[in-house]
C-alpha cells in the first residue's frame, strides 16, 4: 500500500504565501542599493560599453574584506572558486562592437562578463568570460574564459562609488579602469581603426551607399590618409570619376587621384591629373592648393598656381593674397607687399584684415609670411 505524504493546512498556506510573496517581489521594479550605470567610449567607429552596478564604500573596508583577495568560495552557485564580479548585483558586462586588443592580447567582438581577482601585492587579474548572462560570479567557470590579463593596480584619490572610466583617449586606444575607494584597476584597449573602417567601407560600397559618388570619394580619401591599400584607393577614386551609375570629374576627386598617384611614386601622372583638376577648381580651391605647394617646399610651382588663379579670377578675393604668399615664398618681399596691400582692401571680414595687417608688418621687416 502506497504511503501518502500530506502537508498540513498551515504549512501549505505558508508555502503559498512565500511563493506569491517572492514572485511578487521579483516582478516589482524597485530602487536598488547599488545603482545601475553604463559608460561608453567610441574609438574610431568601434563602441566599447561597460554596464555595471555601483556599490558604495559606506565606511566599510573594501579591499581584503568586502572584496576578498584571491579566488573565493561564495557559498552559493556551482562555482567552487569565484573571482569578484567587478561591481555589484548581476554580471558586470563589457561589450565591443569590433575585435580589440586588451593589454596587447586579442579579444573578439562581443559581450563578456567582466570579473577580477584582486591580490594584496598591488596586482590584479582581469577576466573576460564568455558567460555574460549569469548572476554575478556564483556560476563562474574557468573554461568559459575568453581572456585573462594581469595588471598592476594604482592608488588613487578616494572614490566613494565604484566607477568605471575611460581615460587617455587616443585615435587607436583608450585606458579603461575600475576605480573604487583608493584603488584603480586599469587595462588598455587598442583598436585597429584603419582596418575596421576599411572593412566597413568595403561592406557599405556593396550596398546602397555604393550608389553615391561622394561615398567612393570619401572611401579613397580615408584610405589615402590612413595608410590603406593605395591600389584599392585608386580603384575607388576611379569609380567616383568614371562610375557606371555616375560619372563626374571635379576638383575633389581629381586632386585625390593625383595624391594617390604621387604616393605611388607616379609623379608625372600625378602632375597631369592635378593640372586637369585645376580646370574644375574654385578660386578658393586653387588658393588652397597653392598653399599646399608652399608647405611642400614647391615654391616655384606655387607661384605659377597663384598667377594662374589671378589671371582666371581677376579682381576676386583672395587672388592677391595668394600672389603675396607666392612672392614671399620666393623672397621677393617688395612684390609680395604690393599684392598684400591690394588684398587688404578686398578682405571680406575683419579677421582677414587683421591677419593681413600683421603680415604687412612682417614683410616690411623682411620676414616671410608663410
Amino acid at each position: 500500500m502506497m504511503k501518502k505524504n500530506y502537508m498540513n493546512g498551515s504549512a501549505f498556506i505558508l508555502v503559498l504565501l512565500m511563493f506569491f510573496s517572492i514572485k511578487g517581489i521579483a516582478q516589482l521594479n524597485l530602487p536598488r542599493g547599488s545603482q545601475k550605470a553604463k559608460v561608453t567610449q567610441q574609438i574610431g567607429i568601434t563602441e566599447i560599453t561597460i554596464a555595471y552596478s555601483r556599490p558604495t564604500v559606506k565606511d566599510r573596508t573594501v579591499w581584503g574584506e568586502l572584496v576578498p583577495y584571491g579566488m573565493n568560495n561564495l557559498g552559493f552557485g556551482t562555482a567552487k572558486e569565484s573571482p569578484w564580479r567587478a561591481g555589484a548585483n548581476e554580471n558586470t558586462v563589457i561589450k565591443f562592437t569590433d575585435d580589440v586588443l586588451i593589454e596587447g592580447k586579442p579579444l573578439s567582438a562581443g559581450k563578456y562578463g567582466l570579473h577580477m581577482i584582486v591580490y594584496e601585492d598591488n596586482k590584479a587579474t582581469v577576466i573576460f568570460s564568455k558567460n555574460y548572462e549569469a548572476w554575478g560570479s556564483y556560476f563562474y567557470e574557468p573554461s568559459e574564459d575568453a581572456l585573462r590579463i594581469d595588471v598592476i593596480t594604482k592608488e588613487i584619490p578616494y572614490t566613494e562609488e565604484l566607477t568605471y572610466l575611460f581615460t587617455k583617449v587616443e585615435p587607436n586606444s583608450v585606458m579603461a579602469s575600475l576605480n573604487w575607494e583608493k584603488k584603480q584597476i586599469p587595462f588598455k584597449i587598442e583598436v585597429d581603426v584603419t582596418e575596421i573602417v576599411l572593412s566597413d567601407i568595403r561592406h557599405k560600397l556593396q550596398n546602397s551607399p555604393g550608389f553615391n559618388r561622394q561615398t567612393w570619394e570619401q572611401a579613397a580619401n580615408f584610405s589615402l590618409n590612413n595608410d590603406g591599400d593605395l591600389n584599392e584607393a585608386l580603384g575607388w577614386i576611379n569609380a567616383a570619376i568614371e562610375g557606371q551609375f555616375f560619372s563626374e570629374k571635379n576638383f575633389n576627386n581629381l586632386s585625390t587621384k593625383s595624391k594617390i598617384l604621387a604616393s605611388q611614386g607616379k609623379a608625372a601622372e600625378a602632375d597631369l591629373i592635378m593640372d586637369e583638376a585645376l580646370k574644375f577648381a574654385t578660386v578658393f580651391e586653387v588658393h588652397g592648393y597653392g598653399r599646399q605647394l608652399i608647405a611642400q617646399g614647391k615654391k616655384e610651382k606655387a607661384l605659377e598656381v597663384f598667377k594662374m588663379n589671378a589671371k582666371n579670377n581677376k579682381g576676386q578675393w583672395p587672388v592677391d593674397y595668394g600672389l603675396a604668399r607666392g612672392y614671399s615664398a620666393m623672397g621677393d618681399y617688395k612684390r609680395a607687399l604690393k599684392h598684400l596691400k591690394i588684398a587688404a582692401q578686398r578682405a571680406p571680414d575683419q579677421q582677414n584684415k587683421d591677419v593681413i595687417a600683421t603680415n604687412i608688418i612682417k614683410l616690411e621687416n623682411g620676414e616671410d609670411i608663410n
